[in-house]
């Protein structure tokens, strides 16, 4: 064998093998990218699952975790629990799998038993306290609709006194609405503004449910600058073509344009939900959902 052909040998064996090392790099590059994990954002008001709760409350928290979602608005308090676990037992677990409870509705709480209720949620790390429809007996729901008995005046002297009680122990309660506070009742008032107007932001504020107020036929852009700073979290549901709930990001509100004006909203914290997913599974949804609040621009 001559030199050169030797040479020859040797200078292409050396590009094997360069070829070949640099065809592992690319590919281990590749395995850590794939890897890579995305980070958590948003919230999920687990009402959307309630029936998975009920039956398996800590596996399917793991499941909203894994689809994405950095906390949670609970929905399930009962006994002094929340989803069957002690309050300090409930946080601890979220902590566990990365979540954290940051809202709880509260629709059972009376001035006879908030201080308890208020206990509860601070000891499972939740800061908001949301009332989800007029308490003490006076929601009302038929083939109207949804409605409240009593004066407008009645529902804010409770919302007032409930309100000193959370502020005194460091929560902030929150008002969630439906369609019926955004519309004129018989005599002309309009819940939400009566709400808004005769109670102190210091101790009342709202959280505003988009899907209702749009169902309302009212502007949430309107209401941010009639009384900015005041709805301090956002419940963010879609609606489709026929009216009815639709996962984040394909229906026809638009979101994009209500997130904008976010600072002037006071807007803290805001949690996916839809009330109803007609056949969907709710845990596929809430993946649609958490895709939709990504591209619109959600963080």
């Amino acid at each position: 064998m001559n030199k050169s052909y030797l040479n020859l040998l040797l200078a292409l064996a050396f590009v094997g093998v360069a070829a070949c090392s640099s065809g592992e790099k690319t590919e281990t590059n590749t395995e850590t990218e794939a890897v890579e994990e995305k980070a958590s954002f948003g919230g999920l008001a687990l009402y959307t699952v309630r029936d998975a709760m009920a039956a398996d409350p800590k596996g399917t928290l793991q499941k909203v975790a894994d689809a994405g979602y950095a906390y949670v608005e609970a929905a399930g308090y009962a006994d002094g629990q929340f989803y069957g676990m002690e309050p300090a037992e409930f946080k601890s677990y979220l902590k566990s799998i990365g979540l954290e409870a940051r809202s709880s509705h509260m629709g059972m709480v009376i001035p006879e038993n908030a201080d308890q209720l208020i206990a509860d949620v601070k000891a499972a790390g939740i800061q908001y306290f949301v009332i989800p429809v007029p308490p003490m007996g006076m929601f009302t729901f038929g083939e109207d609709g949804m409605g409240m008995k009593g004066s407008p005046q009645e529902l804010v002297d409770v919302l007032n006194t409930i309100g000193a009680k959370t502020q005194a122990a460091g929560l902030s309660l929150l008002y969630h609405n439906h369609d019926f506070e955004f519309m004129e009742n018989e005599e002309g008032v309009i819940l939400a503004d009566y709400i808004l107007e005769n109670t102190d932001p210091a101790q009342v504020n709202f959280q505003m449910d988009l899907f209702w107020v749009t169902k309302a036929g009212a502007n949430p852009m309107e209401y941010f600058v009639r009384f900015p700073g005041r709805f301090k979290a956002w419940h963010v549901k879609d609606m489709n073509p026929e009216g009815q709930f639709a996962p984040v990001g394909t229906g026809n509100i638009n979101f994009a344009q209500i997130l904008a004006q976010k600072e002037q909203a006071g807007m803290e914290l805001y949690f996916v939900e839809q009330d109803q997913t007609f056949g969907l599974d709710p845990l596929e949804a809430i993946k649609i959902s958490h895709e939709g609040i990504e591209k619109i621009g959600f963080e």
